[in-house]
């Protein structure tokens, strides 16, 4: 993966982390200083005063209070009388979200500058910058490193492109030479983070906007979105979208501006929030405007800022039944809700998918597996499974009749499978299949028959869980028209 697979980056009104984007590009330090000016170093109230007077929340998913983390790191150090870490989670694994990579290729120096602030103010230990194994942003960080001086030693951490190895306590791992999984349990790297230090993560673009806001002052900052949540928010936009692109807008923008922008045909919903989010409805669509307050008051998240409109020309339910597929995949496997749980809600949506009365059965493994994970994957997932039952009712309504929704599956909501992974898929020779449906009676979890009696299945790759009886399925057809073939991305 290169640089140039990072979506164009554009600015509802005036752009301030995407500044002399359109320019330049890629911002060098020259640039970048031309473009955004000096900032003055902050002590460390003075950073807590700033974080709490713009209202700076984490742009990772969880919405954080950013004074409030480094309030805990700071009672931390002194009860421990230790120096903290200050990380960078730039590592962006979910595969919709490209906002951090944006910056990271071609604004890198506004990162830096942000945790060079912090790193400065609570008199850091070191600075370590997490992120994705896939080569995008390496290069353009590393040579921002090289062009400039850091308060302390700063290196660069890359971390497997997963979904789970982005979570804090994961990636806290992973810097230490552990696993790249959540910890299994409640870990607060305020107290126990980088070799054991009190640590300061956050997000990639958090830390972007906190350097915004020590040039521009609190007054200034403010002046732009909504008083409650001041500022601009970094969005991805893709899915169905025509123009997919990562857009900096004020907070306050109505959200159809962004999506016509874009030219999404937004369908029967929009998924925002990324994979951990939730499906709102296109009415909803229309009334929303951009801001956590907004997305909550039509039962939504911004989250990490990923907006994806379905469409109109694709299955809906065949889209969320191979993304919960793939999300069971990502588990760490440390705990019963996420590697026995997981599972059962994915072949639950997969059967919805396939015309199965499964309803009440993803409604079930959903509330099994809510509320009881070690880390927040499992709550992510059911809530994505099941905000996509009340969004698509019509569709499930459709698939559960027998009639089904008459759309294919695109890809719309994309994944990181690819041959190369060993990800297998189903297909079918229909100059050989007669229709015997023997197919369907030994692997029913997969293959429905439909209502000519030939097999019918989800065109995506199979989870691991399902292969063995996809073999099963293949090796009892006696026209030899079922096969396991390789998935292309």
């Amino acid at each position: 993966m290169s640089a140039s697979q990072v979506p164009p980056v554009t600015a509802i009104g005036t752009p301030r982390i995407t500044a002399g984007f359109d320019e330049y590009g890629r911002l060098d330090l020259v640039a970048h200083q031309e473009v955004h000016g000096g900032f003055a170093a902050l002590s460390s109230g003075e950073l807590i005063g700033l974080a709490d007077r713009i209202e700076l929340r984490g742009r990772g998913g969880a919405g954080f209070p950013f004074a409030r983390k480094v309030r805990a790191v700071l009672d931390s150090c002194r009860r421990q009388e230790l120096p903290p870490v200050i990380v960078v989670n730039a590592t962006e694994g979910e595969p919709p979200s490209w906002k951090d990579k944006a910056i990271l290729t071609r604004g890198p120096h506004l990162i830096l500058d942000g945790a060079a602030l912090a790193a400065a103010a609570l008199d850091a230990e070191e600075i370590v910058i997490g992120i994705a194994d896939d080569g995008i942003g390496q290069s353009s960080i590393t040579a921002a490193l090289a062009e400039r001086r850091m308060p302390c030693p700063t290196r660069i951490v890359t971390v497997p492109h997963r979904f789970i190895s982005g979570e804090g306590g994961a990636l806290v791992r992973g810097i230490n030479g552990e696993a790249h999984i959540p910890p299994g349990r409640k870990v607060r790297s305020s107290d126990n983070g980088v070799m054991g230090l009190p640590t300061l993560l956050s997000n990639a673009e958090t830390f972007s906007q906190l350097a915004i806001a020590a040039r521009l002052g609190p007054w200034e900052y403010n002046a732009v979105g909504i008083p409650e949540e001041p500022g601009t928010v970094m969005l991805t936009v893709g899915g169905s979208s025509t123009n997919p692109a990562v857009v900096e807008a004020p907070t306050g923008t109505p959200l159809m501006d962004v999506l016509t922008m874009c030219g999404a045909d937004i369908g029967p919903g929009l998924l925002v929030g990324g994979y951990h989010g939730k499906w709102i409805s296109a009415e909803a669509a229309q009334t929303v405007t951009i801001s956590r307050k907004g997305f909550a008051g039509v039962g939504g998240t911004l989250g990490a800022g990923m907006l994806i409109p379905i469409g109109s020309k694709t299955c809906p339910l065949g889209e969320v039944s191979q993304v919960v597929q793939y999300l069971a995949g990502e588990s760490a496997g440390q705990c019963g809700p996420c590697r026995l749980g997981l599972p059962d809600l994915a072949r639950a949506v997969t059967l919805v998918s396939l015309g199965g009365n499964a309803v009440e059965n993803v409604r079930q493994a959903a509330g099994v597996v809510k509320g009881r994970g070690a880390c927040s994957h499992p709550d992510g997932t059911a809530r994505f499974a099941l905000s996509a039952l009340e969004v698509f009712a019509r569709d499930v309504e459709a698939h559960t009749n027998g009639e089904g929704c008459g759309k294919q599956v695109r890809g719309v909501l994309p994944l990181p499978y690819t041959a190369e992974q060993g990800a297998r898929k189903l297909a079918v020779d229909w100059s050989r299949c007669d229709g015997h449906g023997l197919c369907s009676a030994v692997a029913p979890e997969i293959i429905r028959l439909d209502s000519n009696g030939f097999p019918a299945f989800p065109q995506t790759p199979l989870p691991p869980w399902l292969e063995n009886g996809a073999r099963k399925a293949v090796n009892v057809c006696p026209a030899l028209a079922l096969r396991l073939t390789e998935a292309t991305k």
